[in-house]
């Protein structure tokens, strides 16, 4: 579950702030200090529902920004995705939601 929550934050951070002739964000970049794979797992471990959930909504805003807000086709469905995954309250039901959320952001890359 780790790394689908580091990749959707990574995919959110790709589309708010890469830019085209830019180097690429990465992993190890500055900009994913507080969406790295170690801080994920110790939330994981907590089973920190709500903690995982606000770190994932901080990435998605800036993703829905950067698609140009909910009034665009893309951000809807970027909004529904997210709100199903807003919307969990067990850690055991946050894997398909955000798998779908995963999928699509890679999708709109």
């Amino acid at each position: 579950m780790e790394l689908h929550l580091e990749t959707v934050a990574l995919f959110s951070l790709k589309l708010a702030y890469e830019s085209e002739g830019q180097s690429p964000i990465l992993r190890d970049d500055l900009v994913m200090g507080n969406y790295q794979r170690d801080v994920f797992e110790l939330l994981v471990r907590r089973g920190d529902v709500e903690g995982i959930q606000v770190k994932v909504d901080e990435c998605v805003r800036l993703a829905l920004a950067a698609v140009g807000g909910v009034d665009k086709p893309l951000g809807r469905e970027l909004r529904r995705l997210a709100g199903e995954f807003a919307g969990i309250q067990m850690m055991e039901q946050l894997d398909g939601p955000l798998i779908a959320l995963k999928d699509y952001l890679k999708d709109i890359l």
